[in-house]
């Protein structure tokens, strides 16, 4: 007999090839499988609310696992927190009901883009960070911009190519750009139900083009109308990009005291 647990896992991607394990290169999931390993005595798979790309980091990524009934969700945070390497860190573990799945039971997942617009933002401690553009921005047309992404769309457009997916359309709730408080540049906060590779990446660089006046904000509904993203701008770097967190019904908690942000 095994237990469910849901981890709210943080980490610094700057040195990994992406959650997901590859054939070469280090991954979270890796280390994170590796830990469960130690801890169960047999492989044990580790799934989580996103598959962030290589240098993107999280403040909340929601890994659920399964361990032998003798576990409790603090012995789980302690143990996985003495064994993770440093670049890694649990916030939280919570006893999940039978049949949870970190990405299949998410019915929302948000993320942040962080720019720095001052010359500041080069240095060492920030460039890793944050997308150091070191240039001021038009935050109205890039409010603008935000506000027509928003509801359901197919993001085919600001989506990486791949495999043909059934079908490209997400539903996004919040797509906000704020100026940031402690350093000066923007934020930029999006949440849908769900994300397609490079997607808010790929959303973040064309509005900061459209920002910069490289291309006007009524690019945004023409681009949405494409069946390609041969006209969409690159995407931004990837060290600005957070994934923050996932939304689960709160029934799938064990104890039903949790809110509904795995957050």
């Amino acid at each position: 007999m095994s237990r469910t647990f849901l981890a709210l896992l943080h980490y610094d991607g700057g040195s990994f090839v992406g959650w997901q394990r590859q054939k070469t290169g280090r991954s979270v999931q890796g280390e994170f499988e590796s830990v469960l390993e130690r801890l169960a005595g047999t492989r044990t798979v580790a799934h989580a609310a996103g598959r962030t790309d290589a240098g993107v980091h999280a403040r909340g990524m929601g890994v659920s696992f399964s361990l032998a009934a003798r576990w409790t969700g603090e012995k789980a945070h302690r143990a996985l927190n003495a064994l993770l390497p440093r670049d890694c860190w649990v916030e939280r573990v919570s006893e999940m009901r039978t049949g949870f799945h970190a990405r299949k039971t998410a019915r929302a997942r948000r993320y942040e883009y962080l720019i720095g617009t001052d010359e500041s933002a080069g240095s060492p401690f920030r460039r890793p960070y944050e997308w150091a553009l070191g240039r001021e921005l038009d935050s109205t047309v890039m409010t603008l911009a935000a506000r027509r992404i928003k509801g359901t769309h197919d993001f085919r457009p600001f989506a990486a190519k791949g495999p043909d997916r059934p079908h490209y359309r997400c539903a996004i709730g919040t797509a906000e750009w704020t100026r940031r408080r402690d350093v000066p540049g923007f934020r930029f906060e999006i949440e849908a139900d769900r994300f397609l590779h490079h997607m808010v990446r790929m959303l973040v660089g064309t509005m900061v083009d459209i920002g910069l006046d490289r291309r006007p904000v009524t690019d945004m509904e023409a681009l949405l109308a494409r069946t390609d993203n041969e006209e969409t701008s690159p995407p931004a770097p990837p060290q600005g990009l957070y994934f923050l967190v996932a939304q689960y019904p709160a029934e799938w908690y064990a104890d039903g005291l949790e809110d509904h942000d795995a957050s």
